[in-house]
């Protein structure tokens, strides 16, 4: 159980931290007398340098997991096409966009070149087609559709034999392995893992065959795991009918993260005019309007989101971050109800951050909420995180201290949106 006197003692270090590292703008909103410091809008100078901090621990861990206590998990870490390095690289895409540092460009392309932009040996899995997102925009970055090359004969083969499985995630072959539903995309995290490098790969080539599939699967999904009334995901089939101790509906925290987060990237590359998109934009803010809801009082969000926050997890909180902030960014949903969510989770994620830019608190690989401690770390949270720096950074100037003032500073204002 998280103790209110280590939250204060993180919270702080972290504010100190901030203070003397930033200019002279940032101190006094950190400091000023009519601001909490806690909530105070955030410089752009800053967000960076922390993704950058965050960015820059991890690279420098890439050829060592042993802070992956589990072994199993570890050897999954080390796999270089699996979902977990997919996942930060995909953060690193987008972080790269803003931070104006040429290395991490070199380190996504280093690692593609490394990988012959090819995939694992599962040929239908979302997990194995997450990292084609970062093919794809290694393609465009560098203007070589031969880097293009895998993925699409990847995905072409799904295309000549589509599956027509059931969802259900309960089967389990008799030999044992893998359920067979996740020859399609059955649990909520291949809504960020498959979708946006199927479209992405339509917005590179201009073939709307792929877009076509992942439209189609993705609304499958949808209609199988979206609870209609709770606005959230289940993360798969064996969840719908279980219930936590106190009788209420489980809502994994990170599954709704990876959806949320995966609509911000689908929307991103989805043509305007596509007759899904209004589809997609609804439900994108559907789920904003429940997620705001459903912070903690310290800007986390839980780890199971219908119970009390009883820890920090920054795994889900930086895919919330990240998509809430691209909302705003994007016309798709308003500051003036959206921006203090942002600032308290985005400020939640820098108490997170260890002096030497290691991401505490991230929950392990699992497929469910479960327990978290200060010193778990994984290479999908650093993705949420760079994520989050990104879209965070480009939030307009003209709303930092002005939309701070307006709603973090006035008196229970924040509290009684929960």
């Amino acid at each position: 159980m998280f103790q209110r006197g280590i939250w204060a003692a993180l919270l702080g270090t972290t504010l100190v931290t901030a203070t003397a590292a930033s200019g002279p703008i940032e101190a006094e909103a950190l400091s000023s007398g009519s601001c909490n410091a806690e909530t105070a809008a955030v410089p752009e100078r800053s967000v960076l340098a922390a993704g950058g901090k965050v960015a820059d621990w991890q690279l420098s861990h890439l050829d060592n997991f042993d802070y992956v206590p589990d072994s199993a998990f570890r050897r999954q870490t080390e796999a270089p096409r699996d979902w977990l390095q997919a996942a930060f690289y995909i953060g690193l895409t987008q972080f790269a966009g803003v931070a104006g540092q040429s290395r991490y460009d070199d380190a996504i392309l280093a690692h593609g070149e490394a990988e012959r932009w090819g995939f694992d040996q599962r040929p239908r899995h979302a997990d194995s087609d997450a990292t084609g997102a970062v093919w794809v925009w290694a393609a465009q970055q560098t203007r070589d559709s031969a880097k293009l090359v895998p993925i699409k004969a990847r995905f072409d083969a799904v295309l000549a034999d589509p599956s027509t499985v059931s969802l259900d995630f309960e089967p389990v072959p008799p030999s044992g392995g893998e359920q067979p539903c996740q020859a399609r995309w059955c649990w909520s995290d291949a809504l960020f893992m498959a979708p946006p490098a199927w479209i992405a790969l339509t917005k590179a080539t201009g073939e709307g065959r792929y877009l076509a599939h992942a439209d189609a699967e993705f609304w499958a999904t949808t209609e199988y795991l979206y609870d209609q009334r709770e606005h959230l995901y289940f993360r798969d089939s064996r969840f719908i009918a279980q219930r936590d101790a106190a009788g209420r509906k489980i809502f994994w925290g990170r599954g709704n993260g990876w959806v949320f987060a995966g609509l911000a990237r689908i929307l991103n590359d989805l043509p305007a005019d596509h007759p899904s998109r209004p589809r997609y934009q609804a439900l994108f803010k559907q789920m904003a309007s429940k997620i705001r809801t459903l912070q903690g009082k310290e800007g986390y969000w839980p780890v199971s989101l219908l119970e009390p926050q009883k820890t920090p997890e920054t795994s889900g909180t930086g895919f919330f971050v990240y998509a809430l902030a691209w909302g705003i960014n994007h016309g798709q949903l308003p500051a003036v109800q959206y921006r203090t969510s942002v600032d308290r989770g985005w400020r939640a994620l820098l108490a997170a951050v260890q002096p030497d830019g290691k991401l505490g608190w991230v929950q392990r690989v699992g497929a469910g909420p479960d327990q978290v401690d200060k010193d778990d770390t994984q290479l999908y949270g650093v993705g949420a995180f760079l994520l989050a720096a990104s879209e965070v950074s480009k939030l307009p100037p003209a709303n930092r201290l002005s939309t701070a003032k307006q709603e973090h500073c006035l008196p229970l204002r924040s509290s009684a949106l929960r």
